[in-house]
């Protein structure tokens, strides 16, 4: 049975939106098992975003209305972007051309800032204390993030997702170019300062020095905090279906939108984002935290590695 474009999009969002405390729960237990550790339930994360939902929500006195809509504002970007990029399918579905690459990165952004306005609305030190951070690394992370995406769309020809992903998954030697090679590597490095690992932080740190994003929610209660749990979670699975699905195995897609070749993508997406979770989780029990100071330099670095990425294309080598 050939489900209708529309019916397929609706998919890719309700993938997004079901599945991605799910990988939160399995990164989470991979962590607790490594360190020896009995660990958390994989659903642990969808427990808790419940949890928050049954609460009733409190508002800061000083707060304004940019404290209430933020979560909804960050969780409606992040299920936009799903239907940007090619979670589930090769080929473009409804809607799925209204924005670019870089029309995604401005959406993640858009969430970011909303997400950093509120923090700063509550009134509290520590969410303001989160929220410049978070701005902060934002503004150094998104030029990397431009010229790996610049890389990319020199090397396919275009700054579609879907598009690009065709390109690759038609030419395996774009994918094993230098510049595509050294792209990925920097969007990896990016994605790890993004999601919260290492070598910055740890994701699930309790003490104010170690926090970044988790700051800014301090303010917020019951269904609000729930919705900024689940945009974590969903802005993960995004930054994740970008590079195994655009970047790193643009393959296990379904080419024709039949249920099983649907559920089939389902299942491949999931399994190349746990292979992805491992070696995540591998380097972050590995290495030693780094120094909040120290995040610019390892932003640098990143940075740099995009612009060698340029520079392999433009001298042609590979």
């Amino acid at each position: 049975m050939i489900l209708p474009p529309i019916a397929v999009q609706a998919a890719q969002v309700l993938t997004l939106l079901l599945l991605s405390p799910l990988l939160t729960g399995c990164i989470a237990r991979a962590e607790a098992v490594i360190a020896g550790k009995r660990g958390p339930s994989i659903f642990q994360t969808y427990r808790d975003i419940l949890k928050f939902f049954r609460k009733q929500a409190l508002t800061p006195e000083p707060s304004s209305w940019i404290f209430r809509t933020a979560p909804y504002v960050a969780c409606a970007c992040y299920a936009t972007i799903a239907t940007l990029i090619p979670v589930l399918t090769t080929y473009p579905l409804p809607g799925a051309t209204y924005g670019d690459i870089l029309g995604g990165a401005f959406l993640f952004a858009l969430a970011g800032f909303a997400t950093a306005l509120a923090g700063i609305d509550s009134g509290s030190q520590y969410a303001d204390i989160g929220s410049s951070r978070a701005t902060m690394v934002g503004i150094l992370v998104e030029p990397t993030l431009i010229f790996v995406f610049f890389s990319v769309a020199f090397i396919t020809g275009t700054d579609l997702p879907y598009a690009m992903n065709a390109a690759l998954r038609h030419s395996w030697a774009n994918v094993l170019r230098p510049a595509h090679v050294l792209a990925t590597a920097a969007f990896f490095m990016m994605l790890l300062v993004d999601t919260g690992r290492i070598p910055i932080e740890s994701s699930s740190a309790t003490i104010e020095f170690g926090m970044i994003d988790d700051a800014r929610w301090f303010e917020h209660s019951g269904p609000w905090m729930a919705l900024f749990k689940w945009g974590s979670s969903m802005k993960q699975f995004l930054l994740y279906t970008i590079f195994v699905n655009v970047l790193l195995l643009p393959v296990g897609l379904s080419s024709d939108g039949s249920i099983q070749s649907v559920a089939f993508a389902i299942v491949t997406l999931f399994a190349k984002m746990l292979l992805v979770g491992v070696i995540v989780v591998a380097i972050e029990t590995t290495f030693a935290k780094l120094r909040l100071y120290k995040i610019t330099e390892f932003i640098g670095t990143g940075l740099l590695v995009a612009i060698l990425a340029i520079f392999a294309f433009v001298v042609g080598v590979g």
